[in-house]
């Protein structure tokens, strides 16, 4: 497969070997404070039937996966990071946590054969793999997700990856447009919006 990009996440740790553990340590420091870290996850539960497969693609320390598999959901969650994947497993028992690149990512190679009824991509986890590889990821969506399955994306402008580039990249990888929103409650998306929430089907 040549030699594997890094993405832009894995830069950022490279020139910070502590970057993760702070990241890893803010989102615990929100849970302790009674904060709301899991809307996404409430989203995702509202469009699923109970028991329903779920891939939380970058995944890190696992707040949407674990509130995913504990409202009764089969989680596979996936990381890049392994200091996140193993918070994750500490904090968020109960999925399986993969370290795993997402533009490689092919988990019937790993055993995962069946697919999934939603990938859930949040956190700015877009903006934060490698520009090369934006439609390689985008593909191994489509690729994983059963034929009536969804995808659903969400982060933020200002990131270095236009909404319109991203909505053509992801029609050329495989996936059809369904709903697009401004937020994760449901508040709908607008030409001034500097959040998207895109829900997709396969093409």
């Amino acid at each position: 497969m040549g030699t594997r990009v890094l993405s832009q996440w894995e830069e950022i740790t490279a020139a910070d070997p502590a970057h993760s553990t702070r990241y890893v340590q803010r989102f615990r420091n929100m849970v302790a404070e009674g904060q709301d870290i899991v809307g996404e996850a409430r989203m995702i539960d509202a469009m699923l039937a109970r028991g329903s497969r779920v891939l939380d693609a970058g995944c890190g320390p696992g707040r949407h996966g674990g509130y995913l598999h504990r409202a009764g959901h089969e989680v596979v969650g996936v990381d890049v990071d392994p200091v996140l994947i193993e918070a994750a497993e500490l904090d968020h028992p109960g999925p399986r946590w993969l370290v795993d690149d997402l533009a490689r990512l092919d988990l019937p190679a790993r055993g995962i054969t069946a697919p999934f009824d939603v990938v859930l991509c949040a956190g700015n986890v877009m903006t934060f793999v490698a520009e090369s590889t934006r439609r390689d990821v985008l593909a191994g969506f489509a690729r994983h997700t059963a034929p009536d399955g969804r995808v659903v994306v969400g982060f933020g402008s200002g990131r270095g990856y236009g909404f319109a580039d991203f909505l053509a990249d992801a029609e050329i990888s495989g996936l059809r447009t369904d709903v697009l929103l401004s937020t994760w409650d449901l508040r709908p998306f607008a030409d001034a919006s500097d959040f998207l929430v895109a829900v997709f089907s396969r093409a």
